[in-house]
């Protein structure tokens, strides 16, 4: 081969470096509320093929916004928005407690399939021991529901029924309901708010009646006073719970929205506040500090010039975090609905943009969203805020502590389609052990990448038009993206 050759031949097979800005890492996620049809249903007995049309409306409007997680409320008074062999059908999809939907469907299985067709992670809300709300005062409750089927462990408290935590019962039904739920659905977290006991108000001051519990605990010879006995109930619940999802699926996230304060002093601007340690006998500094959860998401529920200053309480949680677990923290954006604030001054959508743009500036991770409402109502415009805030795609960050190697890079292949007006691709992985979720898809257009995720289950992904070049990379359970792989093969992609 003459050298004049053996140049051209060389240029013609040297790879070009190509760079792929990566999707930057935000969890950006929203409280999707059931109790009283806050978000959905939008009436307790609507017909199936409504709710189905509400639970996709509000996917697509997550799509649009660029959100990647839904957090859906799918437990909320000891009883199931889903087909549980453990719990009746709740009343607030079907309109009567037991009463399935008919048609059939289970919307926990239907909205999983529907959220990951749009590179969506669907958490599943549970509320641990609340059994029955003050708005179901004068319902009927089936007779397999827990308040009838055990009522020695569920208490009166005001127009509340709760489930006693200080009960063994309590525990070992409300932990065989999380993990029933691991075990059947494939869902990336399991995620419980901040009821624990309950709050005072709801009882107009009134102890819980826990008597029976406690004295049983005495009995036996336990020496905790009784506030510290319930803390330990609820310690030994949280971490009951994390251990058992991991052991049955390492990969799915655990997840607590506590109150947003730990105790009133704790930041030292914070003076006058509820004491959750002391009232909820919830202490979700020691859950976050010894790995028993791995994200966490205190409702900041405070504006950032209010007197509980939402920076402040952000750089304490934050400081706190000792092992490096998520912090999300909840954001009131349901402040931004005249249906939430009920008369009192609506907070501009600047606020919530404020606050996030604050998350950021702290170095958090993402944050929650309560609640999906107003952003369906785009409340004094805060979808739209919220659309140019979260202007390109993002994925969730990582969890190293749950798995940190790097899947294989994947192959990708042409497959020749390029009608209406897309671009196809089949896809393989690098490694058939790769337990992967997502695949991300780069596409170059003159100077310009634009990304779109996909689910890992389909063989398929498309682009618009004609792109320069794509890049693809894959992402398994845990957020680990691997390296990407790009077509033309002329073309050596890298991320940076």
């Amino acid at each position: 081969m003459s050298l004049l050759a053996l140049l051209a031949f060389t240029a013609a097979t040297t790879p070009i470096a190509l760079e792929v800005p990566a999707m930057p890492r935000e969890f950006r996620g929203v409280w999707v509320a059931t109790v009283g049809n806050i978000d959905w249903p939008s009436k307790p007995g609507i017909p199936t093929e409504q709710a189905q049309h509400e639970m996709i409306a509000i996917l697509d409007k997550s799509q649009e916004l660029h959100l990647n997680a839904v957090i859906w409320q799918m437990r909320p008074c000891a009883d199931a928005l889903y087909d549980s062999k453990l719990e009746p059908w709740s009343s607030f999809l079907t309109g009567r407690s037991g009463k399935a939907p008919d048609p059939y469907w289970d919307p926990l299985a239907f909205g999983i399939k529907e959220a990951h067709k749009r590179g969506i992670e669907f958490h599943v809300w549970f509320n641990p021991f609340r059994a029955k709300h003050s708005m179901q005062k004068d319902e009927m409750l089936s007779m397999d529901h827990v308040s009838n089927a055990h009522p020695e462990i569920v208490k009166h408290y005001g127009d509340f029924l709760w489930m006693d935590p200080g009960e063994k019962l309590t525990q070992s039904h409300t932990l065989a309901v999380i993990l029933d739920v691991v075990k059947r659905y494939d869902v990336d977290g399991i995620h419980i708010d901040d009821y624990f006991y309950p709050y005072k108000s709801y009882g107009k001051g009134a102890d819980f009646p826990d008597d029976h519990s406690y004295l049983a605990y005495a009995h036996a010879g336990g020496q905790m006073s009784r506030d510290d006995w319930r803390r330990a109930n609820v310690d030994t619940f949280i971490h009951d719970v994390d251990e058992g999802i991991h052991k049955i699926k390492p990969w799915v996230k655990f997840g607590i929205s506590p109150f947003g304060i730990y105790r009133p002093g704790h930041p030292k601007t914070v003076k006058a506040a509820m004491d959750q340690f002391s009232e909820l006998y919830a202490d979700p500094l020691k859950w976050l500090q010894k790995g028993w959860c791995d994200y966490l998401s205190p409702q900041l529920y405070w504006k950032i010039d209010s007197p509980e200053p939402y920076k402040d309480l952000l750089d304490w949680w934050e400081k706190q975090n000792t092992l490096k677990r998520n912090i999300w923290p909840g954001n009131y954006t349901s402040k931004t609905d005249p249906k939430e604030t009920e008369g009192a001054a609506l907070w501009p959508a600047q606020e919530i943009v404020d606050q996030v743009e604050t998350t950021r500036e702290e170095g958090a991770g993402g944050n929650v969203h309560f609640s999906m409402r107003a952003l369906m109502h785009n409340s004094e415009g805060i979808a739209d805020a919220l659309r140019k805030l979260y202007a390109q795609p993002a994925l969730v960050p990582a969890c190293p502590w749950l798995g940190d190697a790097t899947p294989k890079r994947p192959n990708i292949r042409p497959t020749g389609d390029k009608s209406g007006g897309e671009t196809s691709f089949f896809w393989s992985p690098g490694d058939d052990g790769d337990d992967l979720r997502w695949v991300c898809v780069y596409a170059l257009r003159g100077t310009t990448w634009t990304s779109q995720v996909f689910p890992a289950d389909d063989s398929t992904v498309s682009v618009a038009g004609n792109p320069t070049a794509v890049a693809l990379t894959v992402v398994d359970r845990v957020g680990n993206e691997s390296e990407p792989i790009a077509w033309p093969p002329k073309y050596q992609a890298t991320l940076k």
